[in-house]
């Protein structure tokens, strides 16, 4: 097998056009919405609508009802998963995924430990299933309980440490397309009717993250989960793997038979929501990120909704606010081609009717207003 230092170097281009093939971005796929979240290995879905927008930019003829009645049916649903954040997953990966990255969520819990003084973990964790398991619990509810328990206790130290041990689930109504409702939480072992599987071997979710978002690095797949010490597990997988080198001559590890697209295939426009996985998923983001647009995507902690064009962020959008005839505004990072401006238009007006209904301004074009 070749060595790191004769392994082929995929440049720049090459691994943003073999990731955006990974992530359904280089055409719109024909899969079903249940299909698509588990392909990508779950949704990143901090806020509620963001998921739907994922599944918008990637899948023909997706609207936002098909992935409400997956959440509806409880064949997917939202739970901390992956570098603690909300994810929405299939309900076989909630209940998988989640005892894999469970040493992360220990990690997590230790952090809080200096507010849970005299705090049984195992009894809290039992309190705590109890209550969300005889129905499901605003968020207020369970650390107003948590607190009677445990009163000379932090109260966000106590509801961090249930989300913790426990894989707790939002129920619908929240999470639903249109649909205001609070956080409710309960297990997902309850949600599901069905026990949470043993926390499966790495082995098989490195390939799966490898088929969504590679080709890739040992550090590129620790920063998606959030997790540490994977370097055993492609260790063990790279008889079976075909290994690259980015540019700086980082190993990149990838399944031999998927596809790498040549570099000069055409990339489309695409809207993606704040918080997409594509820009959270790799320790080096150059690949969708230009060098000169890093930190762009951000303001704080706040995510930006971003453009795509050619394959790399070019500008983040905003949605039509005020009604009936409001534009989706762009806010372009640098001047771009007057096909390419088409391109972003007609890419823009084809959101407005999928996920507006058409009933929105068309497509503005603004100065870049963030830092």
């Amino acid at each position: 097998m070749a060595s790191k230092t004769t392994a082929p170097v995929l440049g720049v281009r090459a691994l943003n056009r073999a990731t955006l093939e990974r992530q359904l971005l280089l055409r719109r796929d024909d899969r079903p919405a249940e299909d698509a979240v588990a392909h990508l290995l779950g949704l990143q879905a901090q806020n509620v609508k963001p998921p739907y927008f994922q599944l918008a930019a990637r899948l023909a003829g997706f609207v936002p009802e098909d992935l409400s009645s997956l959440m509806a049916s409880r064949a997917v649903a939202r739970l901390v998963t992956m570098r603690s954040t909300i994810h929405t997953h299939t309900a076989d990966d909630c209940l998988t995924l989640r005892p894999l990255v469970q040493a992360a969520r220990d990690r997590e819990l230790g952090l809080f430990r200096k507010g849970l003084p005299g705090v049984d973990l195992d009894r809290l964790a039992a309190y705590s299933r109890a209550f969300v398991e005889e129905q499901p619990r605003p968020v207020k509810e369970l650390r107003e309980a948590l607190l009677k328990q445990w009163p000379d206790a932090d109260p966000q130290a106590l509801t961090v440490a249930a989300r913790c041990l426990l894989p707790l689930v939002q129920t619908t109504p929240r999470g639903l397309w249109d649909t205001s409702a609070q956080v409710t939480l309960t297990t997902a072992e309850h949600w599901f009717g069905r026990a949470a599987e043993p926390a499966p071997a790495a082995d098989g979710t490195v390939l799966r993250y490898l088929a969504a978002f590679g080709p890739a690095s040992v550090q590129d797949m620790q920063t998606w989960a959030g997790l540490t010490r994977l370097r055993a597990v492609f260790e063990r997988l790279r008889p079976r793997l075909r290994t690259f080198q980015d540019e700086n001559g980082v190993e990149l590890f990838d399944l031999p038979e998927a596809p790498r697209p040549d570099p000069a295939t055409p990339a489309p426009p695409r809207f993606l929501p704040e918080f997409d996985n594509l820009l959270l998923s790799h320790a080096d983001r150059s690949r969708i990120v230009p060098p000169a647009y890093r930190g762009r995507s951000w303001r704080g902690n706040t995510g930006y909704r971003t453009l795509l064009v050619d394959g790399f962020l070019a500008g983040v959008w905003q949605p039509p606010e005020g009604g009936d005839g409001a534009p989706l505004t762009v806010e372009l990072f640098a001047g771009i081609g007057r096909e390419q401006r088409g391109a972003v238009t007609e890419e823009g007006e084809r959101l407005l009717t999928t996920m507006y209904g058409g009933a929105a301004g068309g497509v503005r074009y603004a100065n870049f207003t963030g830092s």
